[in-house]
């Protein structure tokens, strides 16, 4: 039985709903395995719980927001 997993920052449910729905018709597309075969998990990270080049994400964030000529990232 195939199994697909994806680790992300925090989602709604319409975004889970999509991630599996999507993954497994394309997965299945490919592979030409039917998509009842298929498992999919979703495991969320919260922002402070990992980082890049030194900084959480939460800090990462956090700076970025606070450029006066960027757009602010959602808060997740």
């Amino acid at each position: 039985m195939p199994y697909i997993s994806i680790e992300s920052g925090k989602l709604t449910a319409e975004q889970k709903k999509q991630l599996i729905e999507r993954l497994t018709a394309t997965a299945s597309e490919i592979t030409h395995i039917p998509e009842q075969f298929f498992t999919v998990t979703i495991k969320e990270l919260p922002d402070e719980n990992f980082g890049i080049g030194g900084k959480s994400i939460d800090e990462i964030k956090r700076d970025y927001n606070h450029e006066p000529h960027i757009t602010p990232i959602s808060a997740c």
